[in-house]
This record gives C-alpha cells, structure tokens and sequence, in this order.
C-alpha cells in the first residue's frame, strides 16, 4: 500500500464531478459527490475501458464503452455487463486538499 499524496484541492472538482488522476502510473478517477470524495481505479472490469467519459449519477459511474455501472464508494460492479468490482481506494480532505492512498489489488 502507498502512502495519502495530494491530487487536487478540493475546490478544484465541481459537486458532482469527477477527474482523472495519475498516481504511481496509475491511473483512478476521483469523484465528489454530495461533498464527499471517492477514488476507485479507471478501468472498467468488463473490458478495460475507462471512466473519463462515463456518467456519474449519485453514487454510480457508468462505463461508456457498455453501460456497465459501478458503485464509487466501493468499486462494485452494479449492472452488466461487468460483473467484478474495480478497486476502491482511500480518499481524505485535510486543510482544503485532497489525498488518495492507493489500496493493492
């Protein structure tokens, strides 16, 4: 496991919204929704395809190569096509900033 490091301010992404970040050649997206922050990884279990265009609604993001949906707070796969979860990682907002620790697969 790596340690918390800093990938945005917190003022910086929109209530919803979402971004794609590189962390250790790694690349997750993180969303805000409802003012909280979630982090899970960009690929979509189904085929590999990534996030950056999906939908985010609530607490869902949809792939869109497929439609498969995945829950952001837990990286769990929600609808076909896909049916394993993608990783969830650790987010925490210290002094307006916002950190990721990237949890192991």
């Amino acid at each position: 496991m790596s340690d918390f490091v800093v990938v945005t301010g917190a003022d910086e992404l929109s209530d919803p919204g979402k971004m794609v970040v590189e962390i250790d050649d790694r690349f997750v997206i993180l969303c805000k929704v409802a003012g909280e922050f979630y982090c899970i990884d960009d690929v979509c279990t189904h085929d590999g395809g990534t996030f950056g265009e999906g939908e985010l609604c609530e607490h869902a993001i949809s792939c869109p190569r497929h439609g498969a949906k995945f829950d952001i707070r837990t990286g769990q796969a929600l609808t076909m096509p896909a049916t394993e979860p993608t990783v969830a990682h650790k987010v925490k907002v210290v002094d307006g900033q916002v950190f990721v620790m990237l949890v192991d697969q």
